[in-house]
């Protein structure tokens, strides 16, 4: 998290002129200057800044879904393993590391995102969830 880019975006929302901002700064810390601040002491300005009325705002955009059949049958599968209880996370962040931990296990600065995988790598990506899936409904089932 890029918590001065944050504390930045809060100020402007919250209209903070350079003084105000720098007595928020040594109220909260005890330092004036952002870049001096350690991630700990980062965190509390922010907490402070929500505390005034800042509000994150997300991104909003979703992702078209994908035109090809074997993409969405792993989020499909993904979503019924999340459902089912087999995996714990069922963010897409999640989807893409067991996506690298499947193609690419020793490598772990690969990013793998599942919706540009050739449907080769997709095949081994799928008969992996639905190995875990199977396992999910037959704990279920019992």
């Amino acid at each position: 998290m890029n918590t001065v880019a944050i504390i930045n975006i809060a100020r402007q929302q919250l209209a903070m002129d350079e003084d105000s901002i720098r007595a928020l700064y040594v109220r909260v810390t005890g330092i004036s200057s952002l870049r001096a601040m350690s991630d700990r002491q980062r965190i509390a300005v922010l907490d402070e800044l929500k505390r005034l009325g800042f509000r994150v705002k997300t991104g909003g955009k979703t992702l078209p879904p994908s035109t090809k059949p074997y993409i969405r049958m792993i989020h499909a599968l993904w979503k019924s393993c999340s459902t089912l209880g087999v995996i714990d996370d069922g963010s897409r962040q999640a989807l893409r590391n067991f996506c690298r931990g499947i193609l690419f296990l020793d490598d772990t600065k690969i990013a793998v995102d599942p919706d540009t995988l050739d449907y080769g790598k997709a095949s081994k990506v799928i008969d992996a969830l639905k190995a875990m899936e199977a396992r999910g409904k037959a704990r279920v089932a019992s």
